[in-house]
Parts: structure tokens; C-alpha cells; sequence
């Protein structure tokens, strides 16, 4: 097994398997909601095929999202994980965020199997994603195209914990986790990103509060299917 980070989707890396990272908040909100009792999640790119998608679907389906931590207008829900630790409102969750659902659908372009990850889930990625075996690319959101702090440091956390050759790039983000032993710290490192998130952050912090491993299972139309896959 080799083990790389991309610390941007804009990083043409591609692999066997891939890990989606955007700890604060879309890939951390995801496996919430699947811990909740979404039976799936609907991950858009626009607006406008999220919209689309709740038209089509009905009573099935709620809409969340946001664009620069703000509430999408005339969604049904945003994108916080707390929000979604309140239960499942329906079958289908239908997100759209400015940073990850983009990287999730990337992602799915260029690997195999392609795997969510956050603070949230950490044992339980790592260790279906060791038990995948074969080369591992993990995926970071970053903030607008560029370098997030916040993702290099969950990257370095997954890192830490699979086996296996390393690249430079997976070096460096190991070391960036090592710098922060208190995940809060890693992630409150940032020195970018809206105001007003510091109750989700908080949450996205904790670690190995889930036992489940989002994973794509086929597109919908325009939107990346999320599923729980099978634990290792």
C-alpha cells in the first residue's frame, strides 16, 4: 500500500481508493447524517441540481447546504452537523457545500472506490480503507481551491493510522497532525474560513464518535450517492 495526500481537489491525484476529506464540515455532516438514519445522501455540485433533485424526489428527500457557512435560501436544513446528530428527516439528505460535495464528486472521477473522512469516523475509515488494501489517495477539500489547514490536519490523522509506504506530500501532513495533539487545536489552526462555526467546529473535533464509513455507491443523475458501507 502507498499512501498520498492531495492537499486540493485541483491535485490531479488518482488512486484505487480514495478518502474525501472536509473535516469543517460536509464530509463530517455526512457521516452524522447517515448515523442519524439517512438512508443515503445526494451530494450536488449547484444549487440548482440540488433544487432540481428535491423537486423530483418529494416527501423522500430534504435539501441542505451552504455557501460560505450561510444557509442555502429556501433549503430545508444547512450544513451542520449538529443539526443533522438531530435524526433523519426523511430517507434522502440532498447536500450541496461550497468545498466538499465539489471534492466528493472529483474524487469519484478518479478512483475506484472512493471513502469519506473526518475526526468523526477516524478509526473506522482507516480501518475499512486498510482493509481495502491497494495504493490510498486521500483528498482534501481545501477552502476555495487552496491549502486548508483544518483538512491537512484530519489527512494527517488517517495517515497516521494506515499501513504502508508514504509520499512526501503524506509525510507532511502526518507531521502537521503530530504538531497538534488536541484535534480542537489542529482544527481551530486555521486562519481562514467564515466567523461563527466555533459550536461545529467543536463537534467535528471529537474523535471516533462514529462507526461508519460513508462511501459512494453511483451517481444520481448530477449528484455522487453517499451509503454506509460495510464496517472492517
Amino acid at each position: 500500500m502507498r499512501v498520498h495526500v492531495a492537499f486540493t481537489p485541483d491535485e490531479k491525484a488518482s488512486a484505487p481508493l480514495g478518502i474525501v476529506v472536509d473535516v469543517i464540515r460536509a464530509t463530517s455532516s455526512i457521516a452524522q447524517a447517515l448515523a442519524a438514519g439517512y438512508e443515503r445522501v445526494l451530494c450536488c455540485e449547484e444549487i440548482a441540481d440540488a433544487r432540481t433533485l428535491r423537486a423530483e424526489l418529494g416527501d423522500e428527500a430534504v435539501v441542505g447546504g451552504e455557501r460560505n457557512a450561510v444557509v442555502i435560501d429556501g433549503f430545508d436544513v444547512g450544513a451542520s452537523p449538529r443539526e443533522f446528530a438531530e435524526g433523519a428527516r426523511a430517507k434522502t439528505l440532498i447536500l450541496t457545500t461550497t468545498n466538499g460535495t465539489r471534492t466528493i464528486l472529483t474524487a469519484v472521477e478518479r478512483c475506484d472506490v472512493v471513502l469519506l473522512g473526518s475526526l468523526l469516523n477516524l478509526r473506522a475509515v482507516t480501518a475499512r480503507a486498510a482493509a481495502e488494501g491497494g495504493d490510498v489517495a486521500v483528498v482534501c477539500s481545501g477552502f476555495k481551491g487552496a491549502f486548508a489547514l483544518d483538512d491537512a490536519y484530519c489527512a494527517g490523522r488517517i495517515v497516521a493510522g494506515l499501513p504502508g509506504e508514504r509520499s512526501d506530500a503524506a509525510i507532511a501532513a502526518e507531521l502537521i497532525a503530530r504538531a497538534w495533539p488536541v484535534p480542537l487545536d489542529g482544527l481551530n489552526a486555521r486562519t481562514y474560513g467564515p466567523p461563527g462555526l466555533e459550536a461545529d467546529i467543536e463537534f467535528c473535533a471529537q474523535t471516533d464518535l462514529l462507526d461508519v464509513v460513508p462511501r459512494y455507491a453511483r451517481m444520481v443523475g448530477p449528484a455522487a450517492e453517499i451509503v454506509k458501507g460495510d464496517p472492517a
